[in-house]
């Protein structure tokens, strides 16, 4: 990898793509999101998550959480790790 110029980009590509992307930025910046689902750093995420999923009849998985089957009974995995 050191000294193998084909890895890297030419300081032109990279002056290029700055001046796509900056403009962006800057109106991010400017204009900050209306509505946007923000969450607590450490939650399981924006309720907006869990909505959209319930939209096609699906949930998140909480890992460290008992998962109960369709008769109400704790889902517990076999030796092989799969749940029955």
């Amino acid at each position: 990898m050191a000294g193998d110029a084909t890895l890297f980009q030419r300081s032109d590509m990279v002056e290029a793509g700055w001046n796509v992307i900056q403009p962006i930025l800057d109106v991010w910046h400017a204009l900050p999101a209306r509505g946007f689902p923000n969450y607590a750093a450490g939650s399981w995420g924006p309720i907006e998550a869990d909505d959209l999923l319930e939209r096609d009849g699906r949930s998140w998985r909480r890992i460290g959480e008992e998962e109960v089957d369709k008769r109400g009974r704790i889902a517990v995995p076999d030796r092989t790790g799969i749940i029955t």
